[in-house]
């Protein structure tokens, strides 16, 4: 479990110790441009970026799945984007800008 801090490649993912099935789990800071990759849960990489000073209302969690190109490489898909005080109400990233600049947040990181 670990908060990027320079880039990786798409295929370092595969090295990580929690691998499921073909993807990583990764929380995305949209504010501050973070990325925190391989935990078990999406809520243990939440709770890392908090320690280090990112906002509950940046999170996001997504899924990252390292055999797949373009949009189907990240899912939107976690439990702790369940926001309805956020207007978020599912799993899944509703809104199109949030969706963005994750999709921003992870060109960063990982090429």
């Amino acid at each position: 479990m670990r908060i990027l801090e320079k880039e990786i490649h798409k295929s370092d993912l595969e090295s990580s110790e929690n691998v499921l099935g073909g993807m990583v789990k990764a929380v995305a800071d949209v504010e501050r441009e973070l990325l925190a990759v391989d935990a078990e849960m999406h809520a243990d990489l939440e709770q890392l970026l908090l320690e280090n000073g990112s906002s509950q209302d940046d999170l996001w969690g997504i899924n990252l799945w390292f055999d797949e190109d373009g949009e189907d490489f990240i899912e939107f898909d976690s439990m702790i984007n369940i926001r309805p005080r956020q207007g978020n109400r599912s799993r899944d990233v509703e809104n199109p800008e949030t969706r963005e600049k994750i999709r921003k947040v992870v060109a960063k990181w990982i090429k």
